[in-house]
């Protein structure tokens, strides 16, 4: 029980240590990147589903869209007003937000998200035909 004084030391110093980056970083969180919207996207004024779903739930709709396609063979997407969108995203999504770059990669980035759509479709399928 003589080592009861370094036992209580290494733990506070194990303490300080592990917490160390989050103390260190508090309050010093980026802003999150600004959306740049195409003037298609503009234009449209609405996306497949309302801006603050997209925002959060894109890759989920996304996910569902990629199964429904080539699971249940079903190309057609109906959203809450009754609107119908082709489930594509090199041609449906990216007709508005054709700017990758800006668009995507800004928010990715952010999030420190590698998302592999890409490496399947590519990023302007307007460009390439």
């Amino acid at each position: 029980m003589n080592d009861k004084k370094y036992i209580i030391a290494g733990l506070a110093i194990f303490v300080v240590l592990m917490t160390f980056p989050f103390w260190f970083n508090m309050g010093k969180a980026a802003p999150p990147p600004e959306v740049i919207l195409t003037p298609k996207a503009l234009a449209a004024k609405e996306c497949v589903r309302p801006t603050a779903l997209m925002r959060v739930e894109h890759q989920q709709l996304l996910d569902v869209w990629r199964d429904t396609v080539t699971r249940d063979g079903r190309r057609i997407y109906v959203n809450e007003q009754g609107k119908q969108f082709n489930m594509s995203l090199s041609n449906t999504c990216l007709d508005c937000h054709s700017n990758k770059a800006e668009f995507c990669d800004r928010c990715h980035n952010y999030a420190s998200v590698s998302p592999y759509c890409w490496d399947c479709h590519i990023d302007n399928p307007k460009e390439n035909k």
